[in-house]
């Protein structure tokens, strides 16, 4: 079956050109022309990712893909704006998105970029029953979920791949590049600035256990250690 996607974009002549040529691609794509028509779309039908425009009338794509994640907190999101502002970029990614291309687009780079997530979603999938102990949490990959007694944090996606790697490499070096080419396929400014961004939310989440540290190895990585590690 092919993958379906839901293409958000006001720009009606570049969403239809964009619509025939994913569906050229093998894709089976639904194009809305405004953030409140995606919503109802997205509502309505699954998908198996979202390209969202930022700047559309009366609800923007930024606040579409936080909608969006409240009913699918796992759901691949690609953001496709001409939003090329550092700001604007660092905003997507905390929001949960994916990937973020600023137009014009190439569309065979438009493609290997779905390509992309699409394997990193399936493979967060196909690993989902995964389950870790950090010191005092309990990490439940599957659900998204983060333990400490009676206390629960909803992690997004990312922070819980990014974690995942953590927890796999716990007291040992994590290299960056595999972050960065695990969880977003880059390695530009936008891209390790995001990063950081990420690691300092983990910390944060971790924190009520001062045994967990996450140390930054400057131009190498991250080791993730607890009490079990000490």
């Amino acid at each position: 079956m092919n993958e379906k996607i839901l293409l958000v974009e006001d720009n009606e002549t570049l969403g239809y050109i964009l619509k025939e040529y994913l569906e050229m691609k093998g894709f089976d794509v639904d194009l809305a022309i405004d953030g409140t028509q995606g919503l109802r779309r997205f509502q309505k039908s699954p998908f198996d990712l979202c390209i969202l425009d930022v700047m559309m009338p009366e609800m923007d794509g930024f606040e579409l893909a936080k909608e969006i994640k409240t009913i699918s907190m796992d759901m691949p999101i690609i953001f496709l704006t001409a939003k090329a502002l550092k700001v604007d970029v660092l905003k997507g990614f905390n929001i949960g998105a994916d990937d973020y291309i600023v137009k014009p687009v190439n569309e065979e780079e438009l493609v290997a970029r779905i390509k992309a997530v699409l394997r990193r979603s399936h493979s967060m999938k196909e690993t989902a029953d995964l389950t870790y102990e950090v010191g005092c949490y309990r990490f439940d990959f599957a659900n998204q979920k983060l333990f400490l007694e009676d206390e629960v944090k909803m992690l997004t996606e990312k922070e819980a791949k990014l974690l995942k790697l953590l927890c796999e490499y716990k007291g040992r070096l994590l290299p960056r590049q595999k972050v960065l080419k695990s969880l977003w396929n880059n390695n530009d400014y936008f891209t390790r600035r995001s990063m950081d961004v990420f690691i300092s939310r983990l910390r944060k989440y971790l924190s009520k256990d001062e045994h967990i540290q996450i140390k930054n190895v400057y131009g190498s990585g991250f080791i993730m250690t607890d009490r079990l590690n000490n």
